[in-house]
């Protein structure tokens, strides 16, 4: 009987099915990849106040009414409202903003995103799997859980073709058992019927057929992050975009100087005096500072007011620096230059003013500003007849702004994450088919 076996047959069905089953998880790896990225913005320890002392606890210990303590520079680990203090908020990896969002007591700030400048205490409102963070991470869960059609209708076939096959085979094994065969000949039968019926194409060439599409994205630099959205490709008509890091390049740089002193001399005053600052703001006026060579003098006396500015005496003379109620707050009058600037606050761009105790002496003008490849992808779909739309958690200001410069004529803005997947399926219910890009 040692000829009449056929393991080898069995062996190479299962070997083809694990390899097409090892293929579609390894398709998925990108994916898996992203869900962590995502669960690493919430930090594992936070600090919480219990019994009027600071204690260090999981993040999944935090109950809803808890005092929360969030330190500058560190990731907020749950949703809440803040009870004290104040503080500059970064908050592009939930809403898309460019810029960080002061904060004050009274204010919401949502899990995932970095406390940039000061200390502040907050009572958690929202905890566990309830947090914005949690949300977006199950969204994320369900798109990579998806099947592509075809295999849906193999799920579909199987669930009636197998226990027809078995029946067959079963009804064969009697069959040649009541004209007189012995039990080995009629099981060979049998076992023959369910080995040539099965079909390992479909549990290979669908795995297969992914995995080369994704590699093909791949080599393009484009992660195809489920089996659906492949196969649904051809048929997109609508491409929705985000705004930050996709049209943007997500970081803040000065864009425009506005003065009415020697343009080098009041970028060395303003970067003097943001030097000693750790906002966002003043990164770029730093960074910009660096790229002319200017520079820096000396400065004494330095001053912060959160969500106000800086004040600091540079050469034994007071300047301030900071937004337009500042300026009003410390009794400058208002002159040409807060005027020329206004024109850039239409265009979203957010403005610093430097003044002497006296008038405002200039104004710097910082946004995110536009990636070079972008105007040109955004007409390569329009030519190709795709209605390009811009979906943003930012203002919309700022997102008609930069819609304008790139040719984008349909913009959805101050969105959250959550809320744009309720966006897209809007577009979708309408008798779009939609690509989100961000």
């Amino acid at each position: 009987y040692s000829k009449d076996i056929y393991f080898e047959s069995a062996g190479t069905i299962l070997t083809l099915i694990t390899l097409g089953k090892y293929l579609e998880t390894k398709s998925k790896g990108k994916t898996s990849d992203a869900i962590s990225k995502l669960v690493n913005l919430a930090p594992k320890i936070a600090t919480v106040i219990k019994e009027g002392k600071e204690v260090q606890v999981r993040t999944e210990e935090i109950k809803v009414g808890d005092i929360v303590v969030i330190r500058p520079g560190s990731n907020i680990p749950v949703d809440g409202i803040i009870i004290e203090g104040s503080s500059s908020v970064d908050q592009s990896s939930i809403t898309g903003e460019s810029i960080p969002v002061e904060k004050k007591l009274g204010d919401n700030v949502v899990s995932g995103t970095i406390n940039k400048t000061g200390f502040f205490k907050m009572e958690a409102t929202k905890v566990g799997n309830d947090t914005t963070l949690s949300q977006i991470i199950k969204l994320v869960e369900e798109a990579s859980n998806s099947k592509a059609p075809i295999s849906k209708l193999a799920d579909k076939v199987s669930f009636v073709f197998i226990p027809c096959v078995i029946t067959i085979a079963i009804i064969s094994a009697i069959i040649w058992l009541l004209n007189g065969q012995g039990f080995e000949f009629a099981l060979s039968t049998a076992i023959s019927v369910l080995v040539i019926s099965c079909p390992c194409a479909l549990g290979l060439a669908t795995p297969v057929a992914i995995m080369v599409g994704t590699g093909k994205g791949a080599e393009n630099g484009i992660l195809i992050k489920s089996a659906e959205s492949l196969e649904m490709l051809h048929k997109i008509d609508t491409v929705v975009l985000d705004k930050t890091g996709t049209i943007t390049q997500g970081k803040p740089v000065v864009t425009d100087v506005v003065s009415n002193i020697n343009e080098e001399l009041l970028l060395s005053i303003a970067g003097t005096l943001e030097k000693a600052s750790e906002h966002p703001l003043a990164e770029a006026v730093i960074k910009e500072v660096e790229n002319r060579k200017i520079i820096l003098k000396e400065a004494n006396e330095f001053e912060s007011i959160s969500g106000r500015g800086i004040k600091a005496k540079i050469d034994n003379e007071e300047y301030i620096a900071g937004n337009i109620a500042y300026i009003i707050e410390s009794n400058i009058a208002k002159n040409e230059i807060v005027e020329k600037s206004e024109v850039l606050l239409k265009e979203g761009k957010t403005i610093i003013y430097v003044a002497t105790k006296q008038e405002v002496i200039g104004a710097i003008a910082v946004a995110d500003t536009i990636k070079d490849t972008s105007y040109k992808a955004i007409q390569e779909l329009k030519n190709r007849d795709i209605d390009v739309y811009m979906i943003t958690g930012d203002n919309a200001l700022v997102a008609e702004s930069i819609a304008s410069k790139v040719g984008i004529k349909n913009v959805i803005s101050e969105v959250l994450p959550q809320d744009k997947e309720k966006e897209v399926s809007k577009l979708q219910n309408s008798g779009k088919n939609v690509a989100f890009v961000g």
